[in-house]
């Protein structure tokens, strides 16, 4: 694991425990060309609002704290 993903990792652990107050959770997959994908779970798993979270909140972060984040993305973990 490289430093960038040390670093997203980091920061991810900042954001979940907003989420966990909400039954939710996040956990990051991987770190391609600029991109983080991360899956959602518990009560974030099937929220309305998931992708606006994914892209208001953990992405406007990450992008801000660790160099190189140009989107977020958001996979599902059911495929």
């Amino acid at each position: 694991m490289d430093s960038t993903e040390q670093l997203i990792i980091q920061t991810l652990d900042k954001i979940r425990y907003f989420l966990k107050k909400d039954g939710g959770d996040i956990q990051f997959v991987k770190f391609d060309n600029g991109y983080v994908y991360v899956t959602l779970h518990g009560a974030c798993q099937d929220c309305a609002f998931a992708n606006a979270d994914i892209k208001e909140l953990v992405e406007v972060i990450l992008m801000e704290e660790v160099p190189g984040v140009i989107e977020v993305r958001l996979v599902d973990d059911n495929q």
